[in-house]
């Protein structure tokens, strides 16, 4: 299968639109059910992404433990205890009020605490769904295909974001290769009924009958916490209402794009996951500047036609 790159052009065309008439609701929010007692960094990186790739309202569900942390790394994150977390705490999403979840960054995959919340996340959640990081080692079991199974056929839609290791766990159930990486994401779209994004040099998004590629990677971005950032991108996207597909390409073209642009002033070698939302804006700033070039030329053409 042929791996489709986006142009620039395209890209533009995937920007989220902001209303004159906005507000933290309509922008979208984004709930990030992650960070155990262990890695709370991992939830705070996905949370700041978020905010910067443009979500309006974006909470922390995190360990009782990781609260403080969460809380001290931005004063606008609205951040709560997942102790004691039941289906009951995710509403369904109300009309003019948007929202997505992103759901494992800083997960003990060897927890049987965080193994069975992953599972009431993924059985409970009525919106788009992002599972990343220590989460992914609980869809490979048995329970987990049958529930993210369940949410294929009832039409809610779940994007998977493996690099190549927790691409080969999930692969494992079924005995996949996992020499290529671009027919590794298709054959992990098809079992699970998601859209697979997997991590690389070369990333590959596919949702079973589409691959895209994005090969923009620098060695800048091997390092830990930056697949943190990438789904909290990815979340904040679903949120303003990009499908599945779309997010992911977008949000892995600026992931890689503000790791290029962190390592020209900081090296590929000093760059941290932590840089990386202070450079996104910068990069969003330029494919903003773009479109609205290309809008221009596109009114210029429409009225030389009309003359």
């Amino acid at each position: 299968m042929i791996a489709w790159k986006y142009s620039d052009a395209k890209l533009c065309g995937l920007l989220p639109e902001l209303a004159e008439d906005a507000n933290k609701y309509t922008r979208g929010k984004v709930s990030l059910v992650a960070g155990c007692s262990r890695y709370p960094g991992a939830a705070a990186l996905a949370a700041l992404a978020s905010q910067r790739m443009g979500a309006g309202y974006t909470e922390v569900i995190c360990a009782p433990k990781s609260v403080d942390a969460v809380r001290a790394v931005s004063p606008s994150l609205v951040v709560r205890p997942w102790k004691n977390l039941s289906p009951r705490d995710f509403p369904p999403m109300r009309a003019g009020h948007p929202s997505a979840y992103v759901l494992g960054p800083g997960f003990d995959a060897s927890s049987g605490s965080c193994e069975k919340l992953a599972f009431t996340v993924i059985e409970s959640v009525c919106a788009p769904l992002v599972v990343d990081g220590g989460a992914l080692a609980f869809l490979s079991t048995k329970k987990g295909r049958k529930l993210v199974q369940e949410r294929f056929e009832s039409g809610l839609e779940t994007i998977v974001t493996p690099h190549a290791g927790e691409a080969a766990r999930l692969a494992a159930p079924f005995d996949f290769p996992t020499d290529d990486a671009d027919e590794l994401a298709r054959l992990i779209s098809l079992a699970y009924g998601v859209t697979a994004l997997v991590k690389g040099p070369k990333s590959f998004i596919s949702d079973g009958e589409t691959t895209a590629v994005m090969d923009e990677g620098t060695p800048a971005l091997a390092k830990a916490g930056t697949g943190d950032v990438l789904a909290g991108m990815i979340g904040a996207l679903l949120a303003q209402g990009l499908a599945p597909f779309d997010a992911c390409v977008l949000a892995a073209t600026f992931h890689a794009r503000a790791g290029r642009l962190a390592a020209s002033e900081l090296s590929e070698r000093c760059v941290v996951a932590e840089d990386l939302p202070r450079y996104l804006p910068l990069v969003v700033r330029e494919l903003e500047a773009l479109k609205s070039r290309l809008s221009e030329r596109e009114l210029y053409a429409r009225y030389s036609a009309s003359v």
